[in-house]
């Protein structure tokens, strides 16, 4: 792919509409029910939203921020702000009010998208720091018809403007150039102040038509989109829908999401690794639960998903005998499994942070595909994905079509492509710091492609441990391999780096090890009382020893202490696309850290 057949976004966007006026583009819930919106409909809230931001004022390239999760509004505001030849700011709505104004200032926003009265009302509490900002736009409450005005109040004014102005919208259109700004997604700033990563209207045109070239989504496909769109993994399956009209049920709020995976049967969304952890988790809980049988049965059908997942893999099918104990596997276990997902998932797509292998082969003996993609913010989410014919477990596939790769001296991950970002808003310093002289991008993360062009990351360049005796750890891969043995773990930070071993923090999973508790008499009063059990703490003793005696002595975990809280993004130990915050949570819990090692004088 070295040209795109698209000149922006918005000329993207047209072609959708023109092409399949009459399609179903959105599914959602509105009062209860079931509804849709179609491209010719999503067309003209898109064109009404457009002519009200240029009636009140915006120009090239300023900025409009959303602050709203994932819903039809934002899509249409987003397109909209485009359309107008405009770009994007993204704001997570769990964003306090004051990283809220943070990146309002920082972006030089003009004009914000809120989704309701409590992001509006968020927002007064910090006017006084937002002096460029003209208007609040809300989706749904909180207008008051001066600084707060309603998404109906914009497309009434934009109406307006558009008939003393007719055609001016197009010819605003037609100007805009590939290199023209269309996104600032702001890095989730897991250490200091995040960046706004700016992002082209080629970076996503290209998103979209090298997926639209993978062949792997079909006109058939229905997509469940639930990821937060402030962040650029939800933004590119945006793209690929509007690229490929897919109709994609959008809602961002998770506490429905099983119940109208159920009720909408779709058969393909993009998801990240906690999610199947969690479901793996209550999957194995829910079978030892059940009885000595009930388990008996879900290991002896694991045993042969796992024997046809291993054929399946080299891409052969299952036949004779084994076929037909699948079947019966199927009928007695992965059946109610797959019904958790709406019963007519093709394949999941992962990413955001590194899905462990085992989980992923997990799903796969259950006849559920997970297919690991990888990429970054400043390469707009998608630069490498398996596909459905042809994945390997425990990578993130090949290429996509248009995106070089190499691997530097040091095992860093290095990037070329339409995709990669024009740089850092306002950062030339930060900018120049991760590109190379001759212009490749440094990912940061550390990886090695194999003979057939896959690449495994195997950590973060900044997270790898070096302990005092000079072994090098990645501490990723032990936290995945834990959380992937015991369904009683929540979460894991490995710690250990200019250490004589590696500790770790630990939360626990107070759903499954409350049933344990309650199973062996032991009464509790709630988390922390519950993490503070002796017998819970042998619980994942149990479990640490099971991983260490697969680790390099320098790599085992010899101490450990299980949090009295599980990590939260409200809490701050987490970012909203639920990763944690390493060095917030070590810092959170210096002292535990600080006396794992009082007295040691032994280097490992």
């Amino acid at each position: 792919m070295s040209s795109a057949s698209y000149k922006s976004v918005v000329e993207m966007f047209r072609d959708r509409v023109s092409s399949t006026p009459d399609a179903q583009a959105m599914l959602f819930k509105r009062a209860g029910a079931w509804t849709h919106i179609d491209w010719r409909d999503t067309g003209k809230r898109v064109h009404d939203v457009a002519c009200g931001l240029v009636a009140l004022g915006l120009e090239s390239e300023q900025r409009c921020s959303i602050l709203a999760k994932t819903m039809p509004d934002w899509i249409v505001a987003d397109i909209g702000i485009l359309t107008a030849a405009c770009a994007t700011t993204t704001i997570y709505p769990s964003n306090t009010a004051e990283e809220c104004a943070y990146i309002i200032q920082d972006s030089g926003t003009r004009l914000v998208f809120v989704e309701n009265a409590e992001q509006a009302d968020k927002l007064r509490g910090v006017k006084d720091q937002l002096p460029e900002v003209i208007k609040l736009i809300t989706f749904t409450d909180g207008a008051d018809g001066d600084w707060v005005i309603s998404l109906d109040d914009l497309m009434e004014l934009g109406r307006a403007w558009d008939q003393e102005n007719p055609g001016k919208i197009v010819e605003i259109g037609d100007s805009i150039e590939p290199d023209h700004l269309a996104t600032i997604i702001y890095t989730s700033g897991t250490t200091g102040k995040p960046k706004g990563v700016m992002l082209t209207h080629d970076c996503w045109v290209y998103e979209g038509e090298a997926i639209d070239n993978l062949d792997i989504l079909l006109p058939s496909d229905k997509q469940y989109l639930f990821l937060p769109l402030a962040h650029s993994f939800a933004k590119v399956m945006e793209l690929c829908f509007i690229r490929m009209g897919i109709p994609t049920v959008v809602d961002g709020d998770t506490d429905v999401m099983v119940k109208q995976l159920a009720e909408t049967n779709p058969t393909f969304m993009t998801c990240v690794p906690r999610i199947f952890e969690k479901v793996y988790n209550k999957v194995v809980e829910n079978a030892k639960a059940g009885g000595k049988v009930k388990w008996a049965i879900f290991q002896w059908a694991l045993s042969v998903g796992r024997q046809v997942s291993s054929l399946r893999q080299q891409r052969k099918e299952p036949s004779g005998l084994l076929a037909l104990k699948y079947r019966l596997a199927d009928k007695l276990v992965f059946h109610k499994i797959k019904a958790l997902f709406g019963g007519r998932m093709r394949f999941f797509i992962s990413g955001g942070a590194p899905l462990s292998k085992e989980i992923a082969e997990f799903f796969h003996a259950a006849d559920i595909l997970i297919l690991e993609g990888y990429g970054l913010t400043e390469s707009s989410a998608a630069s490498f994905v398996n596909k459905p014919e042809s994945f390997k477990f425990g990578t993130v596939g090949p290429t996509l079509p248009g995106t070089q790769v190499k691997i530097d001296d040091d095992g860093e991950i290095l990037l070329k492509g339409r995709g990669v970002m024009r740089g850092y808003y306002q950062r030339p310093a930060d900018t120049a710091e991760v590109f190379t002289e001759d212009g490749w991008f440094r990912t940061g993360d550390i990886g090695k492609v194999d003979g057939d062009g896959f690449l495994a990351i195997t950590d973060r360049k900044k997270d790898i441990i070096v302990t005092a005796g000079g072994k090098n750890v990645a501490p990723q891969n032990i936290e995945n391999l834990l959380k992937a043995r015991s369904p009683y773990v929540s979460q894991i930070v490995v710690h250990g780096d200019k250490r004589n071993y590696c500790s770790a923090l630990i939360t626990i999973n107070e759903e499954s090890v409350g049933k344990w508790a309650t199973e062996q008499e032991i009464t509790f009063s709630g988390y922390a009382d519950l993490a503070s059990k002796p017998q819970v703490k042998q619980l994942i003793q149990a479990a640490i020893d099971g991983i260490n005696s697969e680790l390099a002595s320098y790599e085992s975990i010899k101490k450990f202490q299980i949090l009295d809280h599980d990590f939260t993004i409200e809490s701050g130990e987490l970012t909203p696309k639920m990763s944690i915050k390493r060095k917030v949570v070590e810092n959170n819990h210096r002292e535990i850290l600080d006396a794992f090692y009082q007295g040691t004088i032994e280097q490992i």
